[in-house]
């Protein structure tokens, strides 16, 4: 452009005037095909890299001894154990099991002496399954996987003086994802299956073969994946054939020529974290993780030693690399750790202190969020938080769950308030619908609380560290226009692992490449995840938000599958819950009696590990399903226990039958209730009230007008009705419900209500997990046998039919209407007994309604969900099965009806047809999932005006029926009449006071995990539960000093003004979730 000086170089002096010979180009497809023949097994493997790995190798006598002690049945015994037991001699190529059984080795290890002074010695262990190495002290050392993966142990220098050392290896028949047979994981566990001890040898290894391995894999990686028109990937190519012709087969000095030829691609410092060093920014941050499933493939026993083998195997490469910074979640786990093996804990505690280790999630597992109630999700974080708190001195930031199975749309809202303002998952990237379109957002609660929200753009939380993984990292990300960093979660997982050595070479070679080449995005090892959120949380004022709940578009079977545990599940919430309330009570009206709190805590982490996402989604083997039924049957036993010392010191007991003038109704809502209660065989009372004890009162009815009539219009229709109610029945389906108050028909003319239907259920694969939408297209209803009357008393009719299913499953279905209470709005009640022995049916219930909306409502964590009932877009049309809670409604303005339910969470509403989901019989990976009896009980809840109070209420007492009581003495039925705390007649309908317990760090509480806190306080929990700004009046007789409104960690805010009697005033948003401490005078 003018003023430039420029140089001419003169032509080459010895350019020669002839070719010499004829050059060709590369053929591209040939010469890359050629790069992995040069490490891999097959016919060259004796020609090619693989020869030169190992200097030398020993196995056998003397060099290594073996011997065994085979553990009795499915035992896990301690070291301690194992070793003192009798061994016998063994020897590589027996075998061992089967499944599930434990075989500890005791080894005995002479290094000779030609292999003393070798650069790096190991022992290779390999018998196809899992293993621990332990020392002869009885710490473990690392954990083995088998089948070639992670067969390594290094030997500690000290074994290099031609002694004998004795280490033990703790041998579990299983393979990292469980003893499916064949190549199908998910297929239910062979329980015969064996494995072969396939390698235990002495190994001399190259350190230069075994490093140039790791160069050519991901160079290669560079020649196969970096685009053909690019120069990047020609060099690559080029390089890789240079090394490849470099390379001498027995000749270890041409190893140390061909990384020199392999440096000029990848630089020089790839052999240390100084590769990380470069001080150029990078985009992607690496971070090890070892996702372990509490349960899945295999039974919770078994998890608690995949915790122990993959940390400790963590430890030890956090000792030969320092780049590595590794998260790993759930509290439980933690705890399983500091348990059984306590100085595996110490040694993880010490890593965290040195920032290394990182504890991360806030919650006791890795919790499914679809069913648990919105207390369960509150329990997940603060057991998982003051179990990291107490034990590492630090809460966690992060939310993590990388694999759960859809988010709920209150998890923004209950993470702050557990003191979290991130989260991490990517399992929406398994969408097999629509393709979520974000990577990093603020994610907006339904109150409008948000935290940030990263999807790893590899979509894996397992990945291998592939250069393709770090390509991902940016090929795949959808924010670029915000944020182009982004984090790669990496190491093996599901059944436990972690990093490798391997991945953790791999991620140096990357970032070599990328400083030294270019073209691939520049990862860096050595940061946290909190320092990845840290640099996102600075500029989140302008990421993109998603208002709602991250709707998993997979795996919607798991609303349904394996039933008996979900209404476990919903069982055990309710009695906790009642538990707390009363215990509550008690201990402040006796001061002797001392509040459960051990006996609430191991309930509460019982009922949260049942709630880990592969086992309350019932995509579990059987086996895990078996000790979940214990787990429930411990807790059960204990509540009921602690509920007998409860009622002694309150004076009631609960009975079976009683009189209007003895009885008392037990009720845990905190609402007036006023039903119609059994006292006898024939007779019923009025319980009525809005104390944990209801006063009974006479039924008052007159022959002349029954309170219910049942009557038979012709051969198998019969007629209910009430004040309220009419319902039509005919050959066991409703044919007409109509509200004689409102002059309204419910059922659409010539459409059947309570309709049994039947669909093939038979997903693309993941049986347990996924209904696909094709499933819709093959509807069949079950025909009905005759209906007979079941019960005609004053208070109550029902109608009783048999439905076959097929020869092997058949229902019983029993529909009952009630007496109408004045004030009360009636419903009909249907309670089923389903003996169930299918294959791959799915069954469900139907209710056509002469309601027409394009949303239907359900219930969620302390909220509602509304989601279409039409299918205009692939994303509407993609909620063709959803979660639900106690109820879902459909309503116009002015008229709806409400389905409760007891124990589902799986719906659908398409059009006017609202569908209860009951039951599915997968067979993998639990052959036998719901195969049984089933007793499921559902109502049809009709009511005026839109969804309101009404229906929320009456699925809480649908669900908490009264239970009858009968108390010592007049005080006690006095004193509890009442409720000691409650919100004023005036407050919103829309307010629930949803748990009262008391608080957790209370001097006459306190477990003293966490420091104590002078004096008494109770813990209420308020939420809005119709989104509408609510506010009320919160009354209570306690003597109470001070009200604080409190995070979920029962941390304190702010203060609350108290007014005279004990009142103080809540003002709640839309879905608001608020705590308050009530500190006692």
């Amino acid at each position: 452009m003018g003023g430039e000086t420029r140089t001419q170089r003169g032509p080459r002096s010895d350019y020669p005037l002839q070719a010499p010979k004829p050059v060709g180009q590369l053929i591209h497809n040939i010469y890359k095909d050629r790069i992995s023949q040069f490490y891999s097994g097959g016919q060259y493997e004796h020609q090619n890299l693989r020869a030169m790995m190992n200097e030398a190798v020993v196995s056998g006598e003397p060099h290594v001894q073996l011997f065994v002690w085979h553990a009795p049945d499915q035992t896990r015994p301690t070291f301690k154990n194992a070793t003192s037991q009798e061994f016998t001699k063994t020897k590589v190529g027996e075998w061992f099991g089967p499944s599930w059984t434990t075989h500890w080795f005791r080894v005995i290890l002479k290094v000779p002496e030609e292999l003393q002074d070798k650069r790096l010695l190991e022992l290779h262990w390999d018998g196809n399954n899992e293993g621990m190495v332990w020392n002869e002290d009885g710490h473990p050392l690392q954990g083995l996987t088998g089948g070639g993966e992670r067969v390594e142990w290094i030997l500690p220098d000290s074994f290099r003086d031609g002694k004998e050392h004795t280490i033990y290896i703790e041998m579990a028949c299983n393979g990292m994802f469980g003893n499916a047979p064949g190549g199908d994981s998910i297929q239910p566990p062979d329980p015969n299956k064996y494995f072969r001890l396939d390698r235990a040898e002495i190994v001399a290894v190259d350190p230069d073969a075994r490093q140039l391995y790791i160069d050519i894999w991901i160079i290669g990686d560079a020649a196969r994946e970096f685009p053909q028109d690019s120069w990047e990937q020609h060099k690559a190519l080029k390089t890789c054939n240079e090394i490849i012709e470099a390379f001498e087969v027995g000749n270890r000095d041409s190893l140390k020529t061909c990384r020199k030829i392999a440096e000029e691609y990848l630089g020089s410092n790839v052999d240390s974290a100084k590769v990380y060093e470069s001080g150029k920014e990078p985009l992607v941050f690496g971070i090890g993780h070892c996702h372990i499933d509490s349960c899945w493939l295999w039974p919770f026993a078994e998890t608690k030693r995949k915790v122990a083998r993959s940390w400790s195997s963590q430890c030890d490469l956090m000792d030969r690399y320092p780049e590595l910074n590794f998260a790993c979640s759930q509290a439980q786990q933690y705890k399983w750790l500091k348990q059984l093996y306590p100085s595996v804990f110490e040694r993880v505690k010490k890593k965290v202190a040195e920032g290394r280790f990182h504890p991360i999630g806030g919650s006791w597992v890795e919790h499914d969020t679809n069913m648990p109630s919105g207390e369960s999700l509150v329990r997940q974080f603060l057991y998982g938080q003051r179990f990291y708190e107490s034990n590492f001195g630090r809460r966690c930031q992060t939310f993590w769950l990388p694999d759960t199975f859809g988010y709920s749309s209150q998890l923004p809202q209950l993470c702050r308030l557990a003191g979290m303002t991130r989260f991490l998952t990517q399992k929406l990237s398994w969408n097999n619908i629509n393709r979520f379109p974000h990577t990093t957002f603020n994610w907006v609660a339904l109150d409008g609380t948000q935290v940030i929200c990263h999807m790893p753009p590899a979509e894996t939380y397992t990945a291998e560290a592939h250069f393709g993984d770090v390509k991902r990292s940016m090929s795949q990300h959808k924010s670029l226009d915000q944020d182009a960093t982004s984090l790669l979660v990496f190491g093996k997982g599901d059944g436990g692992g972690g990093p490798t050595w391997q991945q953790i070479e791999k991620l140096r070679r990357c970032r070599g490449i990328s400083d030294t080449v270019g073209l691939l995005p520049r990862v860096h090892m050595g940061n946290s995840v909190d320092d990845f959120f840290d640099k996102l949380e600075r500029k989140a004022d302008s990421f993109v938000t998603w208002y709602g709940e991250l709707y998993f578009e997979l795996h919607r079977g798991t609303y349904t599958t394996q039933a008996k545990n979900k209404r476990d599940n919903r069982r055990s919430e309710i009695v906790l819950r009642d538990l707390e309330l009363l215990a509550t009570i008690a201990s402040i009206k006796d001061k002797s009696y001392k509040y459960p709190k051990k006996e609430i805590d191991d309930m509460w982490e019982l009922v949260l590990l049942c709630q880990f996402h592969d086992c309350l989604p019932g995509s579990s083997i059987e086996m895990a399903y078996r000790e979940s039924d214990e787990m429930y049957s411990q807790v059960f036993k204990t509540a009921a226990s602690v509920l007998e010392d409860i009622s002694k010191v309150l004076g009631f007991s609960q009975v079976q039958t009683t009189t209007v003038a003895d009885g008392a109704a037990l009720n845990t809502l905190p609402w007036h209730r006023k039903e119609v209660i059994d006292i006898s065989e024939n007779e019923a009372a009025v319980a009525c009230g809005h104390g944990p004890l209801l006063k009974l009162r006479t039924l008052k009815m007159s022959e002349d007008m029954p309170l219910v009539s049942l009557s038979q219009a012709s051969k198998n229709v019969f007629v209910l009705e009430n004040d309220q109610l009419r319902v039509r029945v005919e050959a066991g389906a409703i044919t007409s419900l109509y509200d004689r108050t409102a002059e309204r028909e419910i059922i659409p003319k010539g459409q059947k209500a309570n309709q049994y239907v039947i669909f093939d259920d038979k997903p693309l694969y993941w049986q347990a997990w996924d209904v696909e939408v094709y499933h819709l297209d093959t509807r069949k209803p079950l025909q009905s046998g005759e209906t007979e009357i079941h019960e005609v008393k004053k208070h109550r009719a029902s109608l009783i039919t048999k439905t076959k299913i097929s020869e092997k499953s058949s229902i019983e279905t029993i529909i009952t209407l009630t007496a109408a209470l004045p004030g009360q709005q009636s419903h009909v009640e249907i309670s089923s007994t389903v003996v169930w022995h299918e294959t791959m049916k799915f069954l469900k219930v139907e209710f056509p309604v002469d309601i027409r909306n394009t949303e239907a409502s359900y219930e969620t964590q302390f909220g509602i969900v509304r989601r279409p009932t039409h299918y205009n877009t692939s994303w509407d049309m993609a909620k063709f099965e959803v979660c639900s809670h106690r109820f879902a409604d459909l309503s116009e303005h002015s008229y709806g009806v409400s389905i409760l339910n007891d124990s589902k969470y799986g719906f659908a509403t398409a059009g006017n047809v609202m569908r209860l989901s009951l039951l599915r019989s997968p067979k993998a990976p639990d052959a036998h999932a719901d195969m049984g009896t089933h007793h499921i009980r559902w109502a049809i809840f009709p009511h005026q005006g839109a969804l309101s109070h009404v229906t929320v209420r009456k699925a809480a007492e649908f669900n908490s029926p009264l239970k009858l009581a009968s108390a010592a003495a007049a005080a006690p039925l006095a004193d509890l009449s009442s409720p000691p705390v409650y919100l004023t007649p005036d407050s919103s309908e829309a307010l629930v006071l949803d748990t009262v317990k008391r608080g957790e760090d209370d001097e006459d509480v306190s477990r003293g995990e966490l420091p104590v806190k002078k004096g008494r306080s109770v813990i209420l929990r308020i939420y809005d539960s119709l989104g509408g700004r609510a506010r009320g009046t919160v009354v209570t007789t306690w003597g109470v000093a001070k009200v604080s409104k409190v995070n979920l960690l029962e941390d304190e805010l702010e203060e609350v003004a108290l007014a005279e009697g004990g009142r103080f005033a809540v003002d709640l948003r839309p879905f608001e979730v608020a705590t308050y401490k009530l500190q006692l005078a």
